[in-house]
C-alpha cells in the first residue's frame, strides 16, 4: 500500500517534554496511536484502548511537521498492535526525523525500522502481564535500543534482576529501572541500584513530576 494511501488509527499528535528514556528533557512530538491488546495493572494510557480518529499519513505527517520538531516518539496503547506502524516510522525516519517507538515487549519488532531507537518494555508480575513478555524479541535489539522494567515493589525488582542475568540483557541495550508512579517511591528503587551497583539507569517520568497526571504529557 502506498504512503498516499496509508492509513493509522490515531488517540492523539501533540508536543512535550520526553519524560523517559534517552532524550528526557528534549521537546518531542507524540504520536499515541489507538488499541492495545495488553491490560497493565499500572497502565497511564487507558484512554488509549479505544476511540481515536483514523488519519492518513499525509495527515500524520502533515500534523507532525507543524510543530518543527525533530524528534518523535510513536507511543500507544501498543503502536505495533496496527500492522502499517511500522511503514509509518520507516516514512519519518526518511523525512529525518530522530524516531523512537515505545512497545509493550509483546510484539514482534523484528520488522521495525533499524533507525528507529527502540524502547522496550519487560513487563514484571507486578504488571499483571508478565506472561506477554516476548522473549524472541532481544535478539532484534541493538546497543541504541533501550529495556524498559516498570517497577511496583520489590518483588519486582527482584524478579527483574533475575531475568536480565537469565537472558543476559546487560549486553543486549540499555537497561531502564522506572518505578510506578505515586505506588513505588523513587527513592526506594534508587537506593536498591545503588547497594546492587548494576549497570542499569534509573529513570522517573518527567512528565508527570511537571505537571501530574495530565492527559496527552
Amino acid at each position: 500500500m502506498s504512503a498516499a494511501k496509508a492509513s493509522l488509527r490515531i488517540s492523539e499528535i501533540f508536543c512535550s517534554l520526553q519524560g523517559e528514556a534517552r532524550d528526557v528533557g528534549f521537546p518531542t512530538v507524540f504520536v499515541r496511536l489507538t488499541g492495545c491488546p495488553l491490560r497493565c495493572v499500572w497502565c497511564d494510557t487507558e484512554y488509549a484502548f479505544h476511540g481515536g480518529e483514523t488519519l492518513g499519513f499525509d495527515a500524520i505527517l502533515s500534523q507532525v511537521a507543524a510543530f518543527n520538531t525533530r524528534r518523535v516518539t510513536v507511543s500507544g496503547g501498543e503502536p505495533l498492535a496496527q500492522k502499517q506502524c511500522v511503514d509509518l516510522l520507516a516514512l519519518l525516519c526518511d523525512q529525518a526525523y530522530q524516531v523512537s517507538l515505545e512497545t509493550s515487549g509483546a510484539i514482534d519488532v523484528s520488522q521495525v525500522d533499524q533507525r528507529v531507537v527502540k524502547v522496550v518494555d519487560v513487563k514484571p508480575p507486578g504488571s499483571g502481564e508478565s506472561s506477554k513478555n516476548r522473549i524472541e524479541n532481544f535478539r532484534f535489539l541493538n546497543e541504541n535500543d533501550q529495556l524498559k522494567f516498570v517497577i511496583s515493589d520489590r518483588a519486582d525488582y527482584d524478579w527483574s534482576l533475575q531475568f536480565i542475568d537469565q537472558h543476559d540483557l546487560v549486553s543486549c541495550c540499555e537497561l531502564l529501572f522506572s518505578p510506578v508512579y505515586d505506588v513505588m517511591p523513587a527513592s526506594d528503587l534508587a537506593n536498591w541500584l545503588l547497594a546492587d551497583q548494576r549497570d542499569i539507569r534509573l529513570q522517573i517520568q518527567l512528565h508527570k513530576y511537571l505537571w501530574g497526571e495530565v492527559a496527552g504529557t
